[in-house]
């Protein structure tokens, strides 16, 4: 699948499976949930836009993706002010899911460019 050489794909994946070994023995259920959620969806959309056809869709599963993002932050940060997980090992986290974000923001904007030449 061309998805997975994606280095945006890749780092997305890699943050999840951090979010999960960082929540695995939380018991805050509600919260774990949501956050294993939220960093699933992130490579999962980036992964459907790119089974996409057109480039209108690829850019719509991006947005899903971008906003997964800062669900994530949200999520984390609140993790991190209720002492539900380490302050450090959450902060990484949030600086790699913006920097996910920004990624993303700028596949939107190329493809975008190209919708708009092309038409």
């Amino acid at each position: 699948m061309l998805f997975e050489k994606l280095s945006v794909w890749q780092r997305s994946s890699k943050l999840a499976c951090s979010v999960f070994n960082t929540f695995e023995r939380n018991k805050n259920f509600a919260l774990k949930d949501q956050v294993f959620r939220s960093s699933l969806s992130i490579p999962s959309n980036i992964a459907e836009g790119e089974e996409r056809e057109t480039s209108k869709e690829k850019v719509r599963f991006y947005y899903y993706a971008k906003g997964s993002c800062g669900e994530l932050v949200t999520q984390l940060q609140i993790a991190i002010k209720t002492e539900q997980i380490e302050r450090e090992a959450g902060l990484v986290m949030v600086r790699e899911a913006r920097e996910i974000a920004k990624i993303l923001a700028s596949l939107i904007t190329r493809h975008k460019r190209a919708l708009k030449a092309a038409t």
